[in-house]
């Protein structure tokens, strides 16, 4: 436990020095209140809900377990999730460009509420087509409101380089909301049941709703282009645009090793856990020490971890900043997805180490920080306005089905953070590749 406690300590100092750091040697540049108004604007929402996620999160699988579900009924629910994202993420991102994206926001806030309400019936059926509301809404999440962003943010006419200060203020914002919807959960559930955080979640969408229909204009991608055209028209750009295929294929690989990483941080930290309870319990055998209260059994405190990871993004979040002053986000990310594939190298190597494998994964956690920010900038850069959505939600098929298949198939743990390197090494490759590409460009401007 004091492990833990000391290096969500140490973070959380580390954290504020660089946020301060950062404030003052990287301000923002905006000329007037107009970005400042823009800014606050789509971050209220945006935080809002992804609040409405995080508040959902630490408590979904107790919930199913509650209701006495199988260990099997609660991997089909989870599996049902990222499957659905999968197969009707491509539809919603089409149909956000041609209906508009405003339109699709408040589509998600009434989908993920009655996800949220299906929570309160004992039923695996109305469970299972809560999973498949929220594998929707999840596609939505992701593509909907950072389109309606870049279209709007194009439209006012902002300086481009303010697109790193909505990002990194977009990473850091939603780090916080996550320490502080799980601590909401956690009050809320002890007082009221399992079912409460959801309630919960329910009302910071309707409040988000109500911001958005009041303070967000509605914009579009390509109008007159059908559903299944977009899509169409999507594929063929990723196809004949390699800058864009490199990201995509950066965003799925990376991606799918975090969500990846997301399943297997407790049982490996568990692992090392057990590692320290054997030892202790020979030294107890052998006499040199005590049996004390802790002793008895093995457990982790997955909120400090949960904390330190959080905190981990938000430095950086910080870093992004700087390394942004610094040089282009193409440069900068190929050295940051090499850490990252590197930091996952190391529980592999030094499985038993229960130091060694926090601290990597509290490296892998501030890779995910820097990460966040600069594929939305790239985006920003990259993907057309006609197709933003369905582009967004394409580059989501692929990732989604490796945590299905990481779901489905029983790998063991060495095996699976062996996947997550492979996967990291050939995005830092692309990255290299769309670096270079970005440079040829530029030369030739």
């Amino acid at each position: 436990m004091t492990l833990f406690v000391v290096v969500l300590g140490v973070l959380g100092v580390v954290c504020l020095l660089l946020f301060f750091y950062t404030r003052s040697v990287a301000p923002l540049t905006a000329s007037d209140d107009a970005f400042y108004r823009f800014q606050r604007t789509y971050l209220c929402v945006y935080l809002l809900a992804t609040g409405s996620d995080w508040m959902q999160g630490p408590y979904i699988y107790a919930l199913y377990d509650a209701y006495g579900l199988s260990t099997h009924e609660i991997e089909v629910l989870f599996v049902a999730g990222y499957a659905s994202s999968m197969v009707f993420g491509t539809v919603v991102g089409s149909v956000a460009d041609k209906y508009g994206r405003r339109k699709n926001c408040l589509v998600f806030a009434v989908l993920y509420g009655m996800s949220c309400l299906t929570k309160h019936f004992n039923n695996f059926s109305i469970l299972l087509v809560g999973r498949l509301l929220s594998g929707v809404s999840t596609s939505l999440l992701c593509s909907a409101f950072e389109s309606w962003m870049v279209c709007e943010f194009h439209k006012e006419g902002f300086d481009s380089n303010l697109f790193s200060s909505i990002f990194s203020h977009a990473v850091l914002g939603n780090s916080l909301v996550a320490i502080f919807s799980g601590l909401m959960a956690q009050v809320t559930a002890d007082q009221f049941g399992y079912v409460a955080p959801f309630d919960l979640a329910i009302f910071l969408l309707m409040v988000l709703s109500l911001l958005i229909v009041f303070s967000w204009g509605e914009n579009y991608g390509d109008q007159t282009a059908k559903p299944l055209q977009n899509f169409k028209t999507a594929l063929a750009t990723i196809r004949s645009n390699r800058k864009i295929l490199c990201l995509g294929l950066i965003q799925m690989l990376f991606e799918g090793s975090m969500y990846t990483f997301v399943l297997e941080w407790t049982p490996a930290l568990m692992a090392t856990e057990r590692e320290s309870y054997a030892a202790n319990e020979a030294e107890i055998t052998s006499g040199t020490k005590q049996k004390t209260e802790d002793d008895h059994h093995v457990h982790i405190p997955c909120g400090y971890i949960f904390s330190s990871f959080m905190v981990a993004i938000m430095i950086g979040s910080s870093l992004f900043k700087l390394l942004s002053r610094a040089t282009c986000v193409e440069s900068f990310m190929r050295p940051v997805l090499l850490l990252s594939s590197v930091a996952l190298v190391l529980p592999i190597l030094f499985p038993k180490s229960q130091v060694v494998v926090l601290l990597s994964f509290i490296l892998f956690e501030i890779c995910v920080g820097i990460f966040w920010p600069s594929l939305g900038t790239m985006r920003g850069k990259y993907i057309p306005e006609a197709s933003r959505a369905t582009i967004m939600n394409l580059f989501r098929v692929p990732l989604n089905l490796i945590v299905v298949v990481v779901l489905t198939q029983n790998f063991p743990m060495p095996v699976i953070f062996q996947c997550c390197v492979v996967f990291l090494i050939v995005a830092s490759v692309c990255q290299v590749c769309l670096h270079r590409m970005a440079i040829s460009e530029l030369s030739h401007s």
